[in-house]
């Protein structure tokens, strides 16, 4: 099923799951990047592109490379990222292309009492859970066939950040904060690259979440994780946001992958949380 010829951008790709992405997808496509701040690497890289959303104009990179698949993986300033958004719909609306989004489990932050579905409707407390449901809007505007938007729980991995950032407060003897009744799902870089590499093959559009299959409580999982990085013995912080158990989880309901690439949370426990 591989489309060599595919010529893709990643938005973001010099970041923690944009360069995973490309990592995943430069051996069977035509895969380019951008990158915002210089690192060597990228510099010399040709397939990586400097871009600064809140001074470039988007157009003139997509006028230069006419990719047929976008994925946004960026972060950063908000309103730089509507206004970027909003172009690349326009883009797409009018070229042989696809956008693919990466949002996030925090498009339904403002409901606890359940996990969520594909269709279950947005509704976010957080300015950045509201900013990912402002471009899933503009993207629910596009034909169905031009876009995905792949919603993410919270992502693992060794060099992610979350994993990075505990690391840092065990060495300073920092208390790592646990939230014992939340209820989440979550992902590591190498299964969600393997996913959207899946997506892409197979022409897939539309909602996808991209969690594991199961829920784990919050408390659980960064112990379990702060066990395998090595012998300590961490300070937690238990902070109680509410007296009942409160879910954040994103699970596939309409629009599920095949079962080799579903992972449950010990699966992403296990694999791949160190290094």
């Amino acid at each position: 099923m591989e489309e060599g010829g595919k010529k893709i951008l990643i938005l973001g790709g010099s970041g923690f799951l944009g360069h995973a992405i490309y990592k995943e997808l430069c051996n069977y496509f035509d895969t380019y990047g951008t990158y915002f701040s210089a690192r060597r690497t990228f510099e010399e890289n040709q397939k990586f592109f400097r871009y600064d959303m809140q001074e470039d104009d988007v157009f003139h990179l997509l006028e230069k490379l006419r990719p047929q698949l976008i994925i946004s993986a960026l972060r950063g300033n908000f309103a730089a990222q509507a206004q970027l958004h909003q172009h690349l719909a326009e883009y797409v609306s009018g070229h042989d292309c696809k956008l693919y989004f990466l949002s996030s489990a925090n498009v339904f932050d403002a409901y606890s009492k359940y996990p969520s579905y594909e269709n279950d409707k947005t509704l976010s407390e957080s300015i950045y859970g509201r900013l990912k449901i402002k471009i899933e809007n503009m993207l629910l505007r596009l034909p169905k066939d031009k876009m995905a938007i792949l919603r993410l729980p919270m992502v693992f991995g060794n060099g992610s950040p979350r994993v990075k950032e505990i690391k840092n407060l065990i060495s300073l003897n920092e208390p790592v904060e646990v939230f014992p009744n939340l209820v989440i799902n979550v992902t590591n870089d190498d299964k969600l690259t393997q996913q959207i590499h899946y997506l892409i093959n197979h022409n897939k559009t539309g909602i996808f979440h991209l969690g594991s299959i199961d829920l784990v409580h919050h408390e659980d999982l960064i112990k379990e994780i702060v066990e395998r990085i090595g012998n300590f013995n961490p300070i937690y912080k238990r902070v109680y946001t509410t007296n009942e158990e409160r879910y954040l989880a994103v699970l596939p309901k309409y629009n599920k992958l095949p079962k080799n690439l579903g992972a449950t949370a010990q699966d992403i426990i296990d694999h791949h949380i160190l290094g």
